[in-house]
């Protein structure tokens, strides 16, 4: 079971802001409160935690500029102060995260993004090569072209699949709040702070509302929801106060800060028990003898040199077994290749990949991320 002392290793941190930090409660982007968050951000890189910035914040920049004191029902009318508004946040993070010689990029996703098998493994790769080049990933919901069957909702939620994607240690969501409370703090002033709880105590749904402040879509129960969404693949969360000094950097050095939520697994072994109940397998990839011993002895990924053999019909992202020589399934995996581009890697060295297909979507049929042993 995670502890917050094991946050100076996370390697992956995802961090979520909303739209009533961002906004100094709707006068426009607060930009004060902002450069102090690229600042930490940019202090987790230094000590080379990768991290991925969710962000709120577009439409109610959006309503700003429009001048719009209400956030509008109409779809139209939100996907048009979205429009306005992501211009304004996106300039004001790549001018903070300049100045501390940080690149940015800007991903926008919707739900059906995730939920698209080939488009989920395409956004994962993406971020994952961003990340891999040092470059600080800054994600908002597509509002501009999402419909209400597509919306997240909210971006505690987005958060969350964003840890899920990735298989992040932990998922920090700042919020106006400084943390769960076991009752509303704005009904009962005496209501005593969550500091930490496991997040399949049931008491802790008893113990949320809904967002009063009109801007974002959120409260406390999406963000508890995001928090149970996001200990499926064991990520932790940290729900606490964005206001409060160094708040990012204090969360991830392990301080008791705000309301700590204990998933039931690591990451990466709930990653792998999720691929091990998966149903059966739509292909075969068999293996020699060299790649099957290096997988079960090493747990590495599984080069296409290694592969003497493919049958069934399956997609990128599909589930496959692998086979040693005597016809024993010893993984089983995702797989970065269709069924038709794997019979033309077949015993070929990870250079060739481009030069066969005529492109490259990773130099592996199957990622050790996402194999697990059987």
């Amino acid at each position: 079971m995670q502890k917050r002392s094991d946050f100076p290793k996370a390697g992956r941190v995802i961090v979520k802001i909303g739209s009533a930090l961002l906004t100094g409660g709707g006068r426009g982007l607060d930009v004060e409160r902002i450069t102090g968050w690229v600042e930490q951000i940019a202090s987790l890189r230094q000590r080379a935690i990768e991290v991925v910035l969710v962000s709120s914040g577009s439409v109610a920049e959006g309503m700003r500029r429009l001048g719009w004191s209400c956030r509008p029902h109409a779809l139209h009318e939100l996907q048009a102060a979205a429009s306005v508004g992501q211009m304004g946040l996106v300039r004001t993070y790549e001018t903070l995260f300049e100045q501390h010689g940080i690149k940015t990029a800007q991903i926008l996703l919707t739900h059906d993004d995730l939920s698209d098998r080939q488009r989920y493994l395409n956004a994962r790769s993406t971020l994952l090569t961003l990340l891999s080049l040092g470059v600080v990933p800054i994600i908002n919901e597509n509002d501009t072209v999402a419909t209400e069957e597509i919306r997240f909702g909210d971006n505690d939620t987005l958060g969350a699949l964003v840890a899920n994607l990735l298989n992040a240690e932990l998922l920090l969501i700042l919020t106006d709040q400084q943390g769960l409370y076991e009752r509303d703090p704005g009904l009962d002033p005496q209501a005593q702070l969550v500091r930490e709880a496991s997040i399949d105590d049931p008491r802790l749904s008893a113990m949320v509302g809904e967002s009063r402040s009109g801007l974002g879509r959120g409260g406390m129960v999406t963000k508890l929801r995001a928090a149970r969404l996001a200990s499926r693949s064991g990520t932790a969360t940290v729900i606490a106060a964005g206001r409060e000094n160094h708040a990012i950097t204090r969360v991830c050095a392990g301080e008791d800060l705000g309301t700590f939520l204990i998933p039931g697994l690591s990451p990466l072994l709930a990653r792998k028990r999720w691929l091990a109940g998966q149903l059966k397998p739509k292909g075969r990839l068999t293996v020699d003898d060299g790649a099957a011993r290096v997988l079960r002895e090493s747990g590495r990924s599984l080069l296409p040199v290694g592969t003497i053999g493919v049958s069934g019909d399956f997609e990128r992202g599909d589930l496959v077994a692998c086979i040693d020589p005597s016809g024993r399934e010893i993984a089983r995996g995702l797989v970065n290749y269709g069924s038709e581009e794997c019979l033309k890697l077949v015993r070929q060295p990870s250079q060739n990949i481009e030069t066969l297909l005529g492109y490259v979507d990773e130099p592996e049929l199957i990622h050790r991320d996402n194999l697990v042993l059987v």
